[in-house]
């Protein structure tokens, strides 16, 4: 039967059980939903596919590692930002694998699957984990905000599994000044091509607004974008752009189709437009260019 590879990604809500006793039934699932429902977005713009959702789970493939590795990082970050409601935070564990899968009427199988099943299961509330093996697929700047954890015995492999965990956020709680890690903070650079100028974001936790301000590092002649339309963060080895636009924000990435950003965020990858207010395919709108380049 015919294998393809990609990436297999597990994650649900770490203490849905508490939610709905803390909160009820009625709002611990309109929470939970609100979870699974930015899960879902995020796969899908990583070019991936909802395969199941089972409770508070979503079981998703995603073309390679490296998109694995994105949207495993996005649905963290869109989740860690969402409010506490009654003084309940909520939190979400993703595990993923790179390998071989059988495709069969919508669904995956394989052994594939039952890993990223257990990499998920070693992962704590606000965690991602993943295998050396996946790890070691991800290109340089990704593999850089990677750390290993321990050697792990699997149910049914005879050899222990090299098992990494993927760093998403700085605090005191996480060692982040490791060999492997530190270089992809300083390579990792994000171009930004206005017109005949660019602006090169490289310096750690660095931000740029652009906007029709004249106080924005980007300035926007675009009568339909917000004064202060939207930023752009460096996060770690990443670069989130966030909307805060009235119009919102209209983003494509290489090859792929276009995304629409209202009060949101995304992570820039690879090459890609950005619009402001208005749809990339308007031919008379102004956009900003942006290459990641690591």
């Amino acid at each position: 039967m015919p294998q393809t590879e990609m990436a297999v990604l597990f994650a649900d809500i770490a203490g849905s059980t508490k939610l709905y006793d803390t909160l009820g039934d009625a709002q611990a699932k309109t929470l939970i939903d609100e979870c699974l429902g930015i899960m879902r977005g995020v796969v899908a713009r990583y070019a991936g596919r909802v395969i199941k959702t089972i409770g508070d789970e979503v079981m998703c493939v995603l073309p390679d590692a490296d998109s694995g590795h994105l949207a495993a990082t996005d649905m963290q970050l869109k989740v860690a930002a969402l409010p506490a409601v009654s003084n309940v935070k909520r939190a979400i564990r993703v595990g993923f694998h790179v390998g071989p899968v059988i495709e069969e009427s919508s669904d995956v199988f394989g052994d594939t699957v039952n890993m990223a099943a257990r990499m998920a299961g070693f992962a704590k509330g606000m965690q991602i984990i993943t295998t050396l093996a996946t790890v070691e697929r991800l290109s340089p700047a990704l593999r850089g905000s990677t750390r290993k954890i321990a050697a792990l015995s699997v149910k049914g492999k005879g050899d222990d599994i090299e098992v990494c965990e993927v760093i998403w956020q700085a605090g005191e709680d996480l060692t982040m000044a490791t060999a492997s890690i530190t270089p992809a903070l300083t390579q990792t650079k994000l171009h930004l091509t206005h017109g005949a100028s660019e602006l090169v974001l490289e310096q750690a936790n660095a931000a740029v607004l652009l906007g029709r301000d004249a106080g924005c590092q980007i300035v926007l002649a675009d009568r339909k974008a917000s004064r202060v339309h939207a930023r752009i963060e460096r996060r770690r080895d990443k670069f989130v752009l966030v909307d805060q636009s009235s119009n919102g924000t209209f983003v494509t990435f290489a090859g792929e189709a276009e995304i629409t950003l209202r009060r949101e965020e995304v992570m820039l990858r690879g090459q890609g437009r950005i619009a402001f207010g208005h749809s990339i395919r308007e031919s008379s709108g102004e956009t900003v260019e942006f290459t990641v380049r690591g």
